[in-house]
């Protein structure tokens, strides 16, 4: 096997851009998706009906439909409309439409707040009654109970799930690389096997590369729960 071609400098470049893309889609689409999933996991178990139902049926096509379904219908069903691409030159927000990076931070940011807001919104619902009793004892409102005790301590429990989400979501952005002209650690990956026809060499690089990934965000999910969720742990005597 020629591992030597993959430590060339321009291929080290390569993957080193695809790392940066990679990253930064993660992170962003994170970052976007946790905020459209604190509003989606308030209208889950919120008092409006019609607002729960909505947001049930957004969740459920979300986690019923392939991610790579949606990304294709954001960058090729969307993007490609005649009536967004009249106006994607000089009409906001259309004109981020023809970023392949934005079609990918859209599609992957939907897609985690789906499968995050149904965690977050489970966690809300098992919050213990008696939390719940005393903070109504303090004459705390709906609004109070909600920000200082149901919120954080929902969000603590969902830590575990959410880790696994915050994995699945850096392996899933492997397919980006659908999308033109996005060159994450993949693409990079296919761009060296196209130039050299080193299957195993690019692509063992690339596994590598979001297993050592992986192994950074597990070790800091699990710091994370060793603080956040100590008071779960067993008490020693």
């Amino acid at each position: 096997m020629k591992w030597y071609v993959i430590f060339e400098p321009q291929n080290l470049q390569l993957y080193a851009t695809g790392i940066v893309t990679t990253l930064g889609l993660l992170f962003s689409s994170l970052g976007v998706g946790a905020v459209l999933a604190l509003v989606f996991a308030l209208a889950l178990t919120g008092p409006w009906r019609w607002l729960r139902h909505l947001v049930g049926l957004y969740t459920y096509v979300v986690r019923g439909t392939p991610l790579l379904i949606q990304v294709y219908l954001i960058y090729y069903g969307l993007g490609q409309l005649e009536w967004i691409q009249a106006r994607w030159d000089d009409v906001w927000p259309w004109t981020y439409f023809k970023q392949p990076f934005f079609c990918a931070l859209l599609a992957f940011s939907l897609n985690t707040a789906g499968y995050t807001a149904e965690m977050l919104a489970g966690a809300i619902r098992e919050t213990n009654a008696g939390e719940l009793e005393a903070a109504q004892a303090f004459g705390m409102t709906r609004f109070q109970v909600m920000r200082r005790i149901v919120l954080p301590s929902a969000m603590r429990r969902a830590l575990p799930a959410y880790s696994n989400e915050v994995v699945m979501m850096l392996q899933s952005t492997s397919l980006a690389s659908a999308v033109p002209s996005m060159l994450d650690v993949t693409a990079a990956a296919s761009r060296v096997y196209s130039d050299y026809y080193l299957p195993f060499e690019a692509y063992i690089a690339a596994a590598a590369i979001y297993l050592l990934a992986s192994f950074c965000l597990i070790g800091v999910f699990r710091l994370a729960e060793k603080y956040f969720l100590a008071y779960l742990a067993p008490r020693r005597n």
